[in-house]
């Protein structure tokens, strides 16, 4: 078993699946960025049920890696080794009841903040500003415009490497400043989140707001990761690119914005 390599393996490998299991995929192009090479595997689960039987009866050899909405996110030309898995329709489901939402974890935030709109729920406009999903927010602890996915996260769901689900209260996440403390091989599928009342018209307003500051601070037509740079304590990462001369920095293709966000 150790001399087993995943690209050489038939999809008899794998156990049967009711979702899309596809060798060599293209997932560069699904990035933000659209540039890099292929998944060796690219599953795409039907269901939280199928997810969870797939990785239970997956060979432990096998490295697993979850690829989002794409944001931040830079595949190697190289492609990524193993399985990759990708949520789609079946992770987007949304919810609302007594100024709280469920999401499917592969909601993306856009959308959530939206449906946030539509049920009066006020608290979430700052995901209109945060790109990728659901998932990849619970991972990093997500934030803009001065709030994180901890203030209004009630608990998530996720499922470990052998398929086993597990549910954790927002103190329980472990949060830090784009991070939390979740075993990394943990696959996030649903989270509920806690708002609080609002006149659908002026949490609308709010969030325009921060669409507007968001325009007006990056290049969002662009391919861009948006606010790629971690702050370092105590300061802010665009001061330090300022401070160095790179803003406009170009290498090829690559470029460092030359107006970036100041929030």
């Amino acid at each position: 078993m150790g001399g087993l390599t995943v690209a050489a393996a038939p999809a008899s490998t794998f156990p049967p699946v009711r979702g899309r299991l596809t060798a060599s995929a293209p997932v560069g192009r699904h990035t933000w960025f659209g540039v890099g090479g292929a998944a060796e595997w690219l599953f795409q689960p039907a269901d939280r049920d199928d997810l969870a039987q797939f990785l239970a009866a997956l060979p432990p050899i096998v490295p697993v890696t979850v690829l989002g909405g794409g944001a931040n996110t830079l595949v190697r030309d190289g492609g990524i080794p193993g399985v990759t898995i990708r949520l789609g329709r079946g992770f987007s489901r949304l919810a609302a009841a007594n100024a709280e939402i469920v999401a499917g974890a592969g909601t993306l935030h856009l959308n959530l903040a939206r449906f946030a709109v539509t049920a009066g729920i006020a608290g979430l406009e700052f995901l209109c500003g945060v790109p990728g999903t659901v998932g990849g927010g619970l991972r990093m602890n997500a934030g803009a415009y001065g709030r994180e996915i901890k203030d209004v996260l009630v608990s998530a769901t996720a499922l470990d490497r052998a398929g086993r689900e597990h549910r954790l209260d927002a103190a329980e996440m472990g949060f830090g400043y784009r991070c939390s403390a979740v075993a990394s091989d943990w696959i996030f599928v649903e989270a509920r989140f806690r708002g609080e009342p609002g006149e659908p018209s002026a949490v609308a307003r709010r969030m325009a707001e921060i669409r507007a500051l968001r325009e007006a601070s990056q290049p969002i037509r662009a391919r861009t990761g948006g606010s790629t740079f971690r702050n370092p304590p105590g300061g802010s990462a665009w001061r330090l690119i300022e401070a160095a001369g790179c803003r406009g920095l170009r290498r090829g293709g690559a470029l460092v914005s030359p107006s970036m966000s100041t929030s």
